[in-house]
């Protein structure tokens, strides 16, 4: 009789921040090649083999996570996974904005973000964040664009070739 093969726990992990090894670093290539090929290919299925051989198949979303993952390391970033509770908290919530929570409550309150008060408490759902975030994040891209358009149409880069005007 051999011993146990120990499990590995899938149970779900507090905040945990991965670093590339420099001895990984073809590996990780490897493997990020051969994900962009799976991604470029929409017929094929993306699974995981498990330790005993069994086909486990990957939804989208997961693989996008992989893929991704992959990316980074490929290009030597660390990669932070922290799991996510649907439903955040205003502090939680205003921490992944990066604002007060007093800003975020002017938020919800105004209706800029839904959330929900069972009782004494409000709560925001991961996923009203994040569309708040992209939508804030592209007014900002759409306001810079115009600021640049503007700033060419009044002729403000010419002001620029050349030495700085004098104050005095």
């Amino acid at each position: 009789m051999g011993t146990p093969t120990p499990r590995r726990s899938t149970t779900v992990r507090g905040p945990k921040t991965y670093v590339p090894s420099p001895e990984s670093e073809s590996a990780i290539e490897k493997f990020a090649a051969q994900l962009e090929a799976l991604t470029e290919a929409s017929a094929d299925r993306p699974a995981l083999i498990g330790p005993h051989n069994e086909l486990i198949p990957l939804p989208p979303e997961a693989f996008e996570v992989l893929a991704q993952v992959y990316e980074a390391m490929k290009r030597g970033l660390a990669i932070h996974v922290a799991p996510l509770n649907a439903q955040l908290t205003t502090q939680e919530a205003a921490n992944y904005l990066g604002i007060s929570r007093p800003t975020l409550v002017k938020l919800l309150e105004s209706g800029a973000i839904p959330f929900i008060k069972p009782g004494r408490h409000r709560y925001v759902r991961i996923d009203d964040l994040i569309e708040y975030a992209e939508q804030l994040r592209t007014r900002r891209s759409e306001n810079l664009d115009q600021m640049a358009r503007d700033a060419e149409d009044d002729d403000l880069y010419e002001l620029l070739d050349g030495p700085p005007p004098k104050m005095r």
